[in-house]
């Protein structure tokens, strides 16, 4: 009977840890699709600092440019 006990404490601990990690996995899971979505963001803005680096510049007139 004792190995009964052990065997259904055990099974017990492991079910507890499996609840822990699906909670954990799905956390990270979270995580990584906002990262995604945030890389993509970064991406995006520094393909537009490199579009505006390359674009011309209007021409100055004594400092101001033309209205």
């Amino acid at each position: 009977m004792q190995e009964l006990e052990r065997i259904t404490a055990r099974r017990s601990e492991l079910d507890t840890l499996a609840e822990e990690l699906a909670k954990q996995l799905h956390e990270v899971r979270a995580e990584r699709e906002e990262l995604i979505v945030a890389e993509r963001v970064l991406n995006c803005l520094a393909e537009q600092d490199r579009a505006v680096a390359v674009a011309p510049t209007p021409a100055r007139v004594a400092g101001r440019a033309p209205c």
